[in-house]
């Protein structure tokens, strides 16, 4: 199952830029509700524990709102100025109950854990029946806060965000808009010719941007390894994506045993287009061979080589084996490269 996107032909008009401070706050506390996933996060982690014990109490009990799922109309709307946060809650407080209600537990009727404490209950009670109550509550708990630590984090990040704003402009102003989703593989994938790019999620779901409608890309530093998605009103169309700076952050530079391997195997047009074929989808070599116009045998020896120097990966699915690109390795290239040369 997944969710699509099916983009105009002028899909690079059809996108706006937005972040904001309430959507980076609400994914740093998801960040503190599950830090193991969150490893470049860690020094946060270690100096949000001198937070007040009581707002610590209120981040665990609001976890259930932002863990594994935060409601879409968290993500900033694509047309204005860039919000402050207490415009985006007023934003929040014009919504409807209806819209309040199902935005904070939606995720409860899917499955997830309910709140957890003494006052969990009576928490997930006024989400369902007094969601203006929950908001206030909420609103003041995202408040103390930022008043703690997130605005001074903010003024740091805000420049960053801003920057990965103009690189990913820049790139689909190169590239197109799917050549800038193709930098996520592994996350998102992309089909350039139907004009549609999918994210493997647990329901089915696919939405058409019109002629009038627009996609809001959003960056997000805290949001790293992960890519978000709003697929339904009253949030945006909306992707949330890592910055492209953390991203590079993230990946350290290759040996120079390493960085050889790779660059001869990708020193191919078959192996190039073989590559090609499996970012559109996982494949075997069945699959692949008549793609390449080879052999089943000539084609299992380049995936070989494209295995063995760590660009693809290689999973069995009973009789045949599946292969995959391994997104950090290209990514881990990509910085490798120009640091060796450059070097002193």
């Amino acid at each position: 199952m997944a969710i699509s996107f099916r983009l105009p032909a002028d899909a690079a008009e059809r996108v706006a830029f937005a972040y904001s401070p309430l959507l980076e706050l609400v994914l740093s506390l998801h960040v503190l509700t599950e830090p193991k996933h969150h490893p470049l996060q860690q020094p946060w982690v270690r100096q949000m524990r001198a937070l007040p014990a009581p707002l610590r109490r209120e981040i665990r009990a609001f976890a259930f709102a932002y863990r594994s799922y935060f409601p879409g109309f968290l993500l900033p709307e694509p047309g204005g100025e860039y919000p402050s946060l207490e415009e985006e809650l007023a934003r929040l407080r014009r919504l409807p109950d209806q819209a309040l209600r199902a935005g904070f537990t939606q995720h409860l009727d899917a499955g997830a854990p309910p709140p957890s404490g003494p006052g969990g209950p009576a928490l997930e009670r006024a989400a369902r029946h007094e969601p203006r109550r929950f908001l206030a509550r909420f609103a003041t708990m995202v408040r103390q806060y930022w008043q703690e630590a997130f605005q001074a984090e903010w003024e740091r990040l805000e420049p960053q965000l801003s920057a990965a704003v103009s690189q990913a402009g820049q790139v689909i102003a190169s590239e197109g808009l799917f050549g800038f989703l193709a930098r996520f593989v592994g996350e998102v994938r992309t089909d350039r010719r139907a004009g549609i790019f999918w994210l493997d999620r647990e329901h089915q779901h696919e939405v058409p941007i019109g002629p009038d409608g627009m996609l809001v890309l959003a960056p997000s530093i805290y949001l790293w390894p992960h890519v978000r998605v709003n697929c339904e009103a009253p949030g945006p169309l909306a992707l949330a994506f890592p910055a492209q700076t953390l991203a590079r952050a993230a990946q350290p530079p290759l040996p120079p045993g390493d960085l050889l391997a790779i660059l001869k195997a990708l020193a191919s047009d078959t192996r190039l287009r073989a590559l090609q074929a499996i970012a559109e989808q996982p494949r075997t070599t069945q699959e692949l061979a008549p793609l390449l116009n080879l052999t089943e045998a000539a084609t299992s020896a380049h995936l070989r080589a494209l295995t063995r120097a760590g660009i693809l990966r290689a999973q069995r699915h009973g009789y045949y084996v599946l292969y995959h690109i391994n997104p950090d390795r290209l990514h881990a290239l990509t910085g490798s490269l120009p640091g060796y040369i450059y070097s002193p």
